[in-house]
Parts: C-alpha cells; structure tokens; sequence
C-alpha cells in the first residue's frame, strides 16, 4: 500500500456533513503527526487515553443529571442513567487491553513523552472524584434522610426492594464498576513498567493501590459486612452443629442388589 496516501487521507477532509457535526478534523488533529510519533504504539497509546477522557466527560455529564434526578426522586430516570454510567466504565476497563499489545520496551519509550505528566493528573478523573461524594450526599438527603429512613433499614430492617433499594444499588455498581477500572490499570502499569517502579511523579507504583482501596459509597459496602455478621451470628443459634440423631438417614435397600449372570 501507498503509506503516504493513506495516512493523508486518515485526517479526512473535514468538509462533509457528518465531518462537520463530529468536528472531525480538530478530533483528528489531537494526536501527534504521525512523523513525530516515538514508535509505532504510540497513537494508540494517546487514542486510548483520549477517548478514556471522552467517556469520562460523558459519565461527568450524566451524573450531573442523575443528581438533579435523584432531588425530584424520579428514580426511574435515575436507575437508567447510572445503566448508562455502569456501561461507560465497561467500556473504559474493556480498553485497557489495548494497551496490553505493547511491549514493556515500547511502553517506556511513550512514557518518556509524558514528561512530569500522570494519569493522576486527568481532568475526568479529577473531576469525577469531587462528583461522586456529592452524589452521595444528594441521595443521602433525598433517599435517607427525607424518608427517615437508613442505610440498614433500606437493606435490612425495613426491606421492601423498593425505588431507594433500587438506586442504593445502582450505586452500588457504579462504585464497584469504578473500582475494577482503577484495578486494571494497576495491572496494566504492573505489566508494563513494574511493580516497584518509579512513577513519572517519583513516587512509587506500588501507592496506586492505595488509592484504588478507596470506596465512594462506603455505607453501601459496610452494609453487607454488618448484615453477614448479624445473620451468621443467627444461623449459629439456630442450626448448630448437625450431630448424629439429626442427619438424615441413608435410603433403606429393601432388595439384594442384582448381579449380571456371567455365565
């Protein structure tokens, strides 16, 4: 193939008008010309990243309708919106495999590139961080507090499965689907450069982890742990250990099993 005709034509021609709704040309123009690229990966490598701060603004967005949902208690609108946040985070863990295609080699040549530069230092990231606190305390308000109830009785005590049960657990998956995120990519850097490696900041990899353990919803995981206690602590009581009176008795063979005639 002709490379240079096709890396020409790569950029498109900006003046179609699918081209001009997508903002195809700029879109196409945030990567490094492609004679400037350190190796071969490294256009992936920006993709990769880029569309990961697309999918971020994305869920950025939506959470800020989720919040305002979440005040009217349109809880409908609230479950399909976190669907949404739920499979946009899918997507980003999912794209992390593309990464994986790298040799540890190729890798460290684009790292070079990032200077001082960190994931830590990404605007979606940044922001979703100082979001999802407040969407806690939104449905704190609404869901808790302005229906007397608690986080125990939603789950526990005054279980109904209802709407609250519902966003409680829409939640729930968005936190944990964002802990699986954060958790690839602590692979990804393990595979890459290293469990003990230096990050671009001079600390540690190894501190990634740190962050990863944190939880958005605490409450939400707590729960489960102090229902299991309660729950195992009963069962105790109540079945104990099954002694020799109380397990069930082998089936009775009333007939001598028939042996085949070999004769």
């Amino acid at each position: 193939m002709d490379r240079e005709q096709f890396l020409g034509e790569m950029q498109g021609g900006g003046s179609l008008d699918y081209e001009l709704y997508l903002n195809t040309r700029a879109l196409l123009a945030c990567q490094k010309p492609f004679d400037q690229l350190c190796n071969r990966d490294e256009l992936q490598f920006q993709v990769v990243h880029q569309v990961e701060e697309l999918w971020m603004k994305l869920i950025a967005f939506t959470l800020l309708d989720v919040d305002e949902y979440m005040d009217k208690q349109q809880s409908h609108r609230v479950v399909t919106l976190l669907g949404r946040c739920h499979r946009t985070l899918r997507l980003m863990t999912a794209q992390l495999e593309l990464l994986e295609t790298m040799s540890p080699k190729e890798y460290q040549e684009i790292r070079l590139q990032l200077g001082n530069g960190s994931g830590q230092e990404s605007p979606g990231f940044r922001v979703l961080m100082k979001m999802l606190p407040e969407v806690w305390r939104t449905f704190e308000r609404v869901y808790l507090n302005g229906r007397g109830l608690t986080v125990e009785q939603i789950y526990n005590s005054r279980y109904t499965h209802d709407d609250a049960y519902a966003v409680a657990e829409a939640l729930m998956e968005l936190d944990e689907q964002f802990q699986k995120f954060r958790w690839c990519h602590i692979l990804l850097i393990h595979r890459s450069i290293g469990m003990g490696s230096a990050s671009l900041k001079g600390h540690s990899v190894d501190l990634l982890q740190t962050g990863a353990k944190h939880r958005f919803f605490p409450q939400l995981w707590e729960i489960r742990s102090k229902m299991t206690d309660a729950w195992g602590d009963t069962y105790g009581r109540v079945r104990g250990t099954l002694g020799p009176e109380n397990r069930p008795r082998e089936p009775a063979h009333d007939l001598e099993p028939v042996l085949p005639d070999d004769r």
